[in-house]
């Protein structure tokens, strides 16, 4: 009796038939992945004519972020320079002195060389999370491109967040009876007219390059 589970003579094997198969179709499925990429929604972007919003927590160019009168809230602690991976920050330190008028920021210290080397920054945010005092944020800006390496090299001056209304350049006193803790629990609210009235006595003519700077800041936030 023959075994019919064997194949015949002239019968070829099932694993030979599907083999066949497999190769006279394999052209047509490859082009199957083009056509079924053909019908579905372009995603080019026109960039820079149209820009994608960032999310929310988009790690963009940093900000040194101020106290509500115009205080810095960096204190110069170099922690954000120890803790970056890729040694793009460079933080030195030095003392408020009221004396001489020179304060600029409610602590002892404050940060009076800030550098960020965005040929070296990786947008880690580990100097965010190391920053004591909120005084490090990132921004949802990524436009930085540029020809010049140098041009790359952010100074303090390109990070500080933009004068708000009710803001004062520093340097200039502490409010009137607060204490460097009350910055941080939220209990200074603005520039006080005493705070005015010094800078208005020390550095009359940037009294009113401040008052514009603070508008066009408060008219740039409105606009982001």
């Amino acid at each position: 009796m023959a075994d019919k589970s064997r194949p015949g003579k002239h019968e070829a094997p099932e694993s030979e038939q599907k083999g066949f198969l497999a190769d006279l179709f394999a052209p047509v499925a490859g082009f199957g992945v083009t056509f079924g990429t053909m019908f579905r929604k372009v995603e080019t972007e026109e960039y820079p004519e149209q820009k994608r919003p960032t999310q929310l927590r988009f790690h963009g160019r940093h900000q040194l972020n101020r106290h509500p009168d115009g205080l810095e809230k960096c204190v110069g602690c170099e922690l954000c320079a120890w803790a970056c991976p890729a040694d793009a920050i460079l933080v030195e330190g030095a003392g408020n002195d009221d004396a001489t008028g020179q304060r600029f920021s409610p602590g002892e210290r404050y940060g009076r060389v800030y550098q960020i080397n965005y040929l070296r920054c990786i947008f880690c945010g580990l100097c965010i999370e190391a920053c004591p005092t909120r005084a490090l944020t990132m921004t949802n800006e990524y436009e930085l491109a540029d020809d010049n390496r140098a041009g790359l090299i952010f100074t303090k001056d390109q990070l500080l967040a933009p004068l708000q209304s009710g803001m004062l350049p520093a340097p200039h006193p502490m409010v009137a009876g607060m204490e460097e803790r009350d910055y941080y629990q939220g209990k200074v609210t603005g520039a006080t007219d005493a705070q005015r009235e010094w800078v208005d006595e020390h550095r009359g003519d940037d009294t009113e390059a401040s008052d514009q700077a603070a508008q066009a800041g408060a008219a740039e936030g409105r606009t982001a």
